[in-house]
Formats: structure tokens, sequence, C-alpha cells
């Protein structure tokens, strides 16, 4: 089937099992979908906005009450939807880093962490992690009196990742967070990889601000995602213009300088409020996304060889695995080298893993029901034995 000449409609997830690291979350629901197919039009949602012309007051659809439930959702004051993760780091770096300022992120902070603070002029210093490939509240303090020593003063922001990307380990963020208050330093918790898929506290962490990914981990299209403030911070992460143009004498209302006026005007905020009751629901079943994640986890680690990367036992669905003395054998005298495991995989009707990687990859069962994590498990070792591969069972 195909959408246009050009290309082929997308069917992986009716069609697969995907274990893409970071596609799972960010699957639509089928309310999302219906949204989409409504709201598609660019300016769709822009059809009731009247006085004073700002996406958050829009009441036809509840776009307002969406505002407000979102910052309830993570425990913050006020919240705004953002496109992507991304820009709600921007919004945060462009309020706080000035050229020369040092910033604090981590040694497994995410690209685009990186990208926000440059852009402003921002000194960049990584937090490093420990052997485990944890960063610890006593590796966040040294780091800081080492800024203070260089720089005379303490960073001006704290990019904090509460499971990174790399490895989906799970760091102390709480306690973290609370070296960072010794010195008044500004902390962003980067939830990419938990706002949607678990329970956040913001508050109770500590955080200045909480962002989150719609695409990512809110069932939500891309681009898409939240910045959420406390009271103490919202007059300035979301300070208002104050411009008045010199020739024309035009003045812009309450318009969001960081917000750059309106952020998401149709498709992507239909589709991520159309998925928000679904995700508040989803996030109490935690515990159960960890149970299956687990089972295909111990499958791998039965096959003589394969070694978990991430901490374990784990704590999120989001793994890294080092398969260099397991299917990497296999490859280096398989007619398809490196393609037989991802071949082998698509046979069965499971997806996600990056075609040719037989040394180190990561996968993400979240979403699975538990026969399809069992399928994922058992289709794993079946590949392990039939490329003899020892299995302790």
């Amino acid at each position: 089937m195909k959408c246009t000449d050009e290309f082929d409609v997308r069917d992986v997830d009716e069609c697969c099992i995907n274990i893409d690291p970071i596609q799972v979350g960010g699957r639509l629901t089928a309310d999302a979908m219906k949204a989409v197919i409504s709201y598609g039009d660019g300016y769709s949602v822009c059809d009731q906005c009247r006085k004073p012309f700002r996406l958050d007051y829009i009441k036809t659809p509840p776009i307002d009450a969406f505002h407000r439930d979102l910052a309830a959702f993570v425990n913050m004051d006020v919240a705004r939807v953002v496109p992507g993760a991304r820009r709600g780091f921007q919004a945060v770096a462009d309020t706080y880093v000035g050229k020369g300022d040092p910033v604090l992120i981590t040694a497994l902070s995410h690209y685009t962490e990186v990208l926000a603070v440059e852009g402003r002029g921002g000194v960049i210093r990584e937090i490093p992690k420990s052997d485990g490939n944890i960063i610890t509240p006593d590796a966040t303090a040294g780091k800081i009196e080492e800024v203070v020593r260089e720089f005379g003063r303490p960073p001006v922001l704290l990019f904090l990742d509460h499971y990174d990307y790399q490895y989906g380990n799970c760091h102390p963020v709480r306690n973290i967070i609370k070296i960072a208050r010794q010195y008044d330093i500004p902390v962003l918790y980067n939830g990419a990889y938990t706002v949607g898929i678990m329970e956040v506290d913001g508050k109770a962490l500590g955080a200045d601000f909480v962002v989150g990914s719609g695409h990512k981990s809110m069932a939500a299209p891309a681009p898409s995602g939240l910045l959420a403030a406390t009271s103490e911070r919202t007059g300035e992460v979301f300070r208002t213009t104050g411009v008045k143009t010199d020739v024309t004498g035009r003045t812009f209302g309450i318009k969001e300088v960081g917000m750059m006026g309106c952020t998401l005007m149709g498709v992507t905020l239909m589709g991520m409020m159309a998925s928000f009751p679904h995700v508040r629901e989803r996030v109490k079943r935690w515990d159960q996304e960890l149970a299956n994640g687990n089972l295909v986890v111990e499958a791998l680690r039965s096959i003589e060889g394969t070694v978990v990367r991430s901490e374990y036992p784990r704590k999120h669905t989001l793994t890294r695995v080092d398969t260099i003395n397991s299917f990497d054998r296999v490859a280096k005298t398989h007619k398809k080298r490196g393609y037989f495991f991802s071949s082998a995989l698509k046979e069965r009707g499971i997806a996600g893993v990056i075609p040719g990687a037989t040394k180190v990859w990561k996968f993400n069962t979240y979403g699975m029901t538990r026969a399809q994590a069992e399928y994922v498990a058992s289709s794993f070792i079946e590949i392990a034995v039939e490329n003899g591969l020892p299995v302790t069972r």
C-alpha cells in the first residue's frame, strides 16, 4: 500500500512487535489517530482563538484546561506545550544562560541539551559518570566545586536526566537536586523517558523545571512535548513581551518570548490531548511494564556471552545489551553477516533493532502485553539455539 506514488504506508506497529528504543512510548492511541485526521490542517486549533490570542487561552477545544492538567500531571504550577523536549531545553537555556556562563550537564546527557547551551554561548561542564554508568550526588558536588574554582561562581543551570537515553539507567535525581540547592542552581529535570510512562512529581523531586517529550513518551505526534515550571520560575521562563516597535509603535499583548508566541497549533497538540486520558492511566501500570521488560532481559541473559550493559536489575524498559560474544560471533561466519539477526527477528514479526547491529544495541519493551513479551523472549532464545549459541534454561 502507498500513501502517494512516492512513499509507502508505514505499518511497522500494525504488522510487528516494535522494540525500537525511541518509538514505543510515542505510539498513538486510537483517539489520537482520530484527532490527527480531524485536526490535520495547519492552524486547525485556531478556529475559536479570541483575545488575548494565545494558545493556552483557547477554550474550544479545551486547550486552556489541558495546560492546567499537564501542570497537575507532573505536580508543577504552570505548564506549556512545546515542539519537543529540546524546545523546552532551549527555552530554559535562553532564559538563564549568557555568553561565557558555566552550565552543568552530565556525561550521559542528550545532545540536544548540549545544543541548547551552545546556542547561548554557555560553557558546558560535565558531571562524570560512575563505573556503573550512574550520576551520583558526590560526583555532582565535586563538579560544582570545580566550576566554582574555575569561574569564581556556581553554574547558572543544571540539566539532569532521570533515566538517560544511552543505558536507561536510573539516576538519584532527588539527592542530586539537593546538592544543587545548596548552591542555588536552577535544575531542569529531563523527563523524556519518564513523563507519560511513569508517575513524575516535579515538586517532590525538587526540580525548578520538568520537561517531557510527547512523541517519545506521551503517545503524541511529533514534535510535541511539555515544559512545566514552579511558580517561582514562571515569570522568568514564561515572561511576556514588552517590546514596542519604533516605526509602527506595535506591541504584542501577552505573547510569551520563550514560547515564540504560540507553539503547537494543530495536529501535534490535538493528538497529544486525545491521548492524555490514556497516558494518565497508563503511568499507574509501570510495575507491569517493568515485569514484561525483565522477562525479555532474562531471556537475553540466558544466552551465553550476552551481557546487559544497563544497570541490573532493570528499573526501566529501555535496555542496552552487549552481544559481542554471542550474536556477533554468529555474524562473523553467517552468510548474511550482521544482518542475520535483524532478519531473523523480522521473520518472527519483531522490528526495531538496527539492521546489522550484533555488537551493542538497545531495545525498549514499553507497551507490550505479557503474551508479546513472552513471544519476544522466546524468539531471542530460538534465534540463539538455531545458530548454535548455548542457552542456560
